[in-house]
């Protein structure tokens, strides 16, 4: 049977304000257990919440970035349940009225071996609440120890519908997420840090099929490749379980990274089990019209108007400008190329941030915020290439010395060219006499050639190009070429 995966993910992303959503607590990351958890963190008797600002405003960013509806009025729920490092006994949450409705998010998903696709993502909410303390198991023996210092900091809860049919769809998805709130600066993004962690709700169905079927959600899933292979996992667990005979039962899993594999934590609560109430302590979070357009006045160029720009200013196709825009120190990175450049160079510096430096950053496994060749020198590059000064292949090699060497001078292409003789052979009588001699050393292949078998011609290419240490002008080297063999 052939079957059908169905995934959808709930993202928290930490609010990067100074202080907790409803105290004043300190946010830093760090510090001793429990220094940062002051009387409303730790629910004694007598104190009252008072509503952050700043985590407000940060949630309208994220609602208008993604074209969703940020509600006029949303109300602050209490969801309970008890767990050692949540001392009310209760969660801070919203549920029927969230601060953000709708809104789609979209990514590039890569495929290995295919050509990749943008998919559109839709969200179905994003809702404000506290998070909650830190059970500490691996310093302690036969005990458990509590760290409240998390309980209060800020959340945006930011759920989608279940859209998502594969676990590249999800990856990507919680990248362009990440780069999106990273962008707005509403997150620091640190996952190391717990700043940005993924539940995923996983099922399978027959391929056709329009029922869903029982999910189970994989918790706290803290880094893209987590993600990946807990999703790949759950995905063959119900599989296997369902052509077996047996049944998928809803439930809530954790995920281990070191066996590979996720293990049941307890069976799934439903929004009944929670006993959701309006909170008494917090009134309705209304939000006017006008906050809206002040908070709406303050933001950065988002990405979808930064897409738009680039495909118009710069004449990119709509993918290109996708990939470039999905980073914000991408798009910086590249519109600093093209105001070195020109946009005549802008297709071509594309090519190059979206190849071979894309490449080299995978393989390092760092971000563009690290790339260690500065946009001077990748600039210059692109003229060196487009004046004809060095062939692509050469770049190739140049570009490899500057990521490897880190060099400080914004000339260093030019350096680089002139210590290894590196210049393009453009002179078209050397490029003839060269060619002579390839003639005269590869009669069979000319005769190959003229017989009519084009692989020939690519061979005779290849031997001009090596017979210059790749230096020569290819353009140059195909027309002569092609004029030595017709005469």
């Amino acid at each position: 049977m052939q079957w059908e995966v169905v995934i959808g993910l709930e993202t928290h992303a930490q609010l990067s304000t100074v202080s907790k959503i409803f105290s004043g607590a300190s946010t830093s990351f760090g510090a001793e257990p429990n220094t940062q958890a002051c009387p409303v963190d730790l629910a004694l008797p007598g104190v009252l919440p008072v509503m952050n600002r700043g985590a407000v405003e940060k949630a309208i960013q994220f609602g208008l970035a993604t074209g969703a509806q940020v509600a006029p009025v949303s109300v602050f729920a209490r969801k309970n349940y008890f767990y050692p490092d949540l001392p009310k006994g209760y969660q801070i949450s919203q549920f029927e009225k969230p601060v953000v409705l709708g809104g789609k998010i979209d990514c590039i998903v890569e495929q290995k071996g295919r050509e990749s696709y943008i998919k559109t993502v839709n969200l179905t909410r994003a809702h404000l609440e506290e998070d909650a303390g830190k059970s500490l198991h691996e310093e302690f023996a036969d005990m458990t120890g509590i760290d409240l210092n998390r309980a209060g900091t800020p959340l945006l809860e930011i759920v989608t519908e279940p859209d998502m049919r594969s676990a590249a769809e999800a990856v990507a998805y919680a990248k362009a997420l990440h780069s999106l709130v990273t962008w707005l600066g509403i997150s620091d993004g640190n996952m190391q840090e717990g700043s940005f962690r993924c539940d995923a709700n996983v099922s399978v169905r027959p391929a056709g099929s329009t029922v869903l079927g029982t999910r189970c959600e994989v918790k706290n899933l803290n880094s893209f490749r987590n993600l990946e292979d807990a999703i790949n996992y759950e995905v063959e667990r119900q599989i296997e379980l369902i052509e077996s005979g047996g049944q998928v039962v809803q439930a809530t899993r954790l995920y281990d990274p070191d066996k590979r594999e996720t293990r049941e934590m307890r069976t799934k609560e439903d929004s009944d089990d929670y006993r959701y109430f309006p909170d008494p302590d917090l009134p309705p979070l209304v939000i006017s019209s006008e906050w809206i357009e002040r908070v709406r006045s303050g933001m950065p160029e988002l990405p979808d108007a930064m897409r738009r720009r680039f495909i118009s200013d710069y004449g990119l196709p709509e993918y290109d400008a996708t990939v470039l825009t999905q980073s914000k120190a991408m798009a910086a990175y590249y519109e600093k190329l093209v105001s070195l450049t020109g946009k005549p160079l802008a297709k071509q510096n594309a090519n190059w941030l979206m190849g071979d430096v894309s490449s080299a950053l995978n393989r390092e496994g760092i971000s563009m915020a690290d790339v260690p060749v500065m946009p001077e020198q990748l600039a210059l590059l692109m003229k060196r290439i487009a004046d004809n000064t060095i062939s692509n292949k050469i770049a190739k090699e140049i570009f490899g010395v500057l990521w490897e060497t880190h060099p400080a001078e914004a000339d260093a292409v030019d350096n680089i060219i002139d210590a290894r003789g590196l210049k393009q052979i453009s002179d078209t009588g050397a490029i003839e006499k060269i060619i002579d001699e390839v003639l005269a050393n590869n009669a069979r292949s000319v005769e190959e050639f003229r017989a009519g078998r084009d692989k020939a011609f690519n061979s005779l290419v290849g031997q001009v190009m090596k017979a210059t240490r790749g230096k020569a002008n290819p353009v140059q080297v195909n027309e002569l070429l092609r004029k030595k063999l017709a005469g």
